[in-house]
């Protein structure tokens, strides 16, 4: 195993040839908007991740498929939260507090976490796969205090990678509050279908609004129609009423499976697979949009809670707290299944 260290200096607007074997071939370069990237290729594909900013998963391509969702966004920007740069593939909802925030909530959409800028980033490569691994140590006087790991890895002739967070509270004395989701925003493909090891009866549509959903007459009727029926939505053929967003949430997966697997069938020999353990990751969202800006359909969210904010997690009782000196870890597999 080798491994580097990446520093600011690797950087530039020009693309620069970090590395390159048999496998895999890195390159790093920086947006416009000073945001860095590094592209880490195979013979299926390619990411391109942001290390030093959330370790954000930019973009994802593989048998020329483009994984990610449409947006209006051309490259990453700087900002205090998501919604600032909200043309990502993946990124981390989390950590201390997840999701929408609701009138009772104090934090960030998503989070403090998904906009982070990391403090260190290094590139490990091994015979079969190669790794981006970050890190970020949070502090506040008189309040949290955590280290964050999160890692993303790509394995040789694959379009499936693996993305991994490890959080540990730094505190000596204080409990963490914990919520974390991968949110991953894939690519809403006409007629695609999805399937998956969990029964539709574990999902209920959400019936609540947030702040940023502004509802029309004529999804207020469907959603109505939806929530009587308790269909589950898993094909993607109705588009005009995808907007506003539409948004399913799960029960307790571990009472199904131990290790969930998602699909969407592209109907062309792929399907996008979505795969983790439900010990873990208990709540799974499903989010579907569709309008002129932006169309994604996000059919495995896997999560400790639904996105509904801190208030919402605690009153549910999903909210994670993690002892002093304690750690957790989750583990997703995901990508291009062919």
């Amino acid at each position: 195993m080798k491994k580097f260290n990446l520093s600011h200096d690797m950087f530039s607007s020009t693309t620069f040839h970090l590395y390159e074997d048999d496998n895999f071939q890195v390159d790093t370069f920086t947006y416009p908007s000073g945001v860095e990237a590094v592209k880490v290729s195979n013979s299926r594909g390619y990411l391109t991740l942001l290390p030093f900013y959330g370790l954000i998963i930019w973009d994802a391509v593989f048998d020329d498929i483009t994984l990610k969702e449409k947006d209006g966004f051309s490259q990453p920007l700087f900002g205090n939260q998501i919604s600032d740069t909200y043309g990502a593939f993946e990124f981390t909802s989390g950590l201390l507090a997840n999701g929408n925030p609701s009138l009772e909530d104090n934090h960030v959409q998503h989070g403090e976490f998904a906009t982070a800028r990391m403090d260190h980033a290094a590139l490990i490569i091994d015979d079969e796969t190669i790794t981006i691994s970050s890190d970020y140590e949070y502090i506040k006087g008189f309040g949290n205090h955590y280290l964050a790991n999160p890692s993303v890895t790509m394995h040789r002739n694959s379009g499936l990678f693996d993305i991994d967070q490890n959080v540990k509270n730094l505190s000596n004395y204080a409990p963490m509050p914990l919520q974390y989701m991968c949110h991953l925003c894939y690519a809403y493909i006409d007629n695609a279908t999805m399937t998956s090891n969990i029964p539709d009866e574990a999902f209920q549509l959400r019936t609540s609004v947030p702040v940023h959903v502004h509802p029309t007459p004529e999804w207020t009727a469907f959603t109505n129609e939806l929530a009587e029926s308790g269909k589950l939505i898993d094909k993607l053929d109705d588009p005009s009423h995808y907007d506003p967003e539409i948004v399913f949430f799960s029960s307790d997966l571990t009472k199904y499976t131990d290790t969930a697997e998602f699909r969407v069938d592209l109907g062309n020999g792929h399907n996008f697979l979505t795969t983790y353990k439900t010990a873990d990751l208990p709540i799974v969202t499903r989010w579907i949009l569709y309008n002129g800006d932006q169309q994604v359909n996000a059919f495995a969210l896997p999560g400790t809670c639904t996105p509904e904010g801190h208030t919402a997690a605690k009153n549910a009782g999903t909210l994670i707290y993690l002892a002093p000196q304690a750690e957790r870890h989750f583990h997703v597999v995901t990508g291009l299944e062919k």
